[in-house]
């Protein structure tokens, strides 16, 4: 095996571009489930990096259920979950839309941040990094069916603060600034904080469907969304 040979004006961190080899390998289907993956220092020599910068590589897709490692033994493919799966995620206005219904939204809040240490680890990009933070509210036919808390990095989407969401959403926009996204999500069951049950009219021990999604394009963090569903009155549908 060989790794590719990246550009010298590669944008993304070499511990990104190991990720991202790695996840080709085992979304092309050429490393299967239970498959032994290379060693670290096979990745070191083939990668021309650090130890600790593939460790960082292989421990993060390790925490995104993607790899399992053992002790003694190697770091293996994990079984495929729900997270890993090839899925196309839908636009919450399109799925509205197409329905027949009206969709709406109401922003709660939206300002200027600049990435702290946690999220520059996080999101590998440098501290102080200048980014947006919106909460938005979106409705189906006036009714409450998604809570939108989005991290956007303000360089590659410089003109956020100036968009009207109400004509269209932050989503359906950065697919435009930043086409063929990639990343990770995970979706899993909640009982939502008392300010969001409040904004989604709910009771507060009703619970919600979360889904989570990192993205990236062209190997560059983009966004963090945090996706709040009340859950007796939403799912969700996809192509595999």
């Amino acid at each position: 095996m060989t790794a590719p040979t990246p550009s010298p004006q590669a944008a993304a961190p070499v511990y990104l571009q190991i990720k991202t080899f790695v996840l080709d390998k085992i979304q092309s289907g050429e490393w299967r489930e239970g498959d032994l993956v290379p060693t670290e220092l096979a990745l070191c020599e083939q990668f021309d990096v650090s130890r600790m910068t593939v460790n960082r590589a292989l421990r993060e897709l390790t925490n995104d259920g993607l790899l399992v490692r053992i002790k003694g033994s190697g770091t293996y493919v994990a079984q495929p979950k729900f997270q890993s799966t090839l899925i196309e995620i839908r636009n919450i206005a399109q799925d509205i839309r197409e329905r027949g219904h009206e969709h709406s939204s109401q922003v709660l809040s939206i300002e200027r941040l600049q990435a702290t240490q946690a999220q520059a680890r996080q999101y590998g990009i440098p501290v102080d990094t200048p980014l947006f933070h919106s909460i938005i509210v979106h409705a189906e036919n006036g009714q409450p069916i998604q809570y939108e808390d989005r991290i956007v990095d303000a360089r590659i989407a410089p003109d956020y603060l100036e968009q009207d969401w109400s004509r269209q959403t932050p989503n359906e926009y950065l697919m435009r600034v930043a086409p063929l996204p990639s990343g990770f999500f995970t979706i899993e069951v909640q009982v939502p904080p008392a300010t969001i049950a409040q904004a989604l009219h709910m009771n507060e021990r009703q619970p919600c469907l979360v889904m989570e999604r990192i993205t990236s394009s062209s190997g560059q963090f983009t966004t963090h969304a945090r996706l709040w569903h009340p859950g007796d009155r939403y799912k969700f549908a996809g192509r595999m």
